[in-house]
């Protein structure tokens, strides 16, 4: 029996759902021979889409997630 209390939060739920689609995304542009940052920074400053390939659904993953809800997620991961 485990004494300590499991804290789930929806924020922490989020960010790991964000985590694993942009892992989705890099790893197809990586595969495609993209610089993944450099496309998915500036897919993030314009909401262009076509910086984010089709392999692998990427387009489809990144559009179906909120600019401001990954911007959020990628700042509060890198200061914590």
């Amino acid at each position: 029996m485990q004494d300590k209390t499991m804290i789930f939060t929806l924020e922490d739920e989020q960010d790991r759902i964000i985590r694993e689609k942009l892992t989705i995304v890099y790893n197809a542009l990586k595969e495609k021979g993209y610089n993944p940052v450099n496309q998915i920074v500036g897919y993030l400053l314009t909401e262009d889409p076509t910086y984010i390939t089709t392999y692998n659904s990427a387009r489809s993953v990144m559009h179906s997630m909120d600019r401001d809800d990954i911007l959020v997620a990628m700042v509060k991961n890198f200061i914590v």
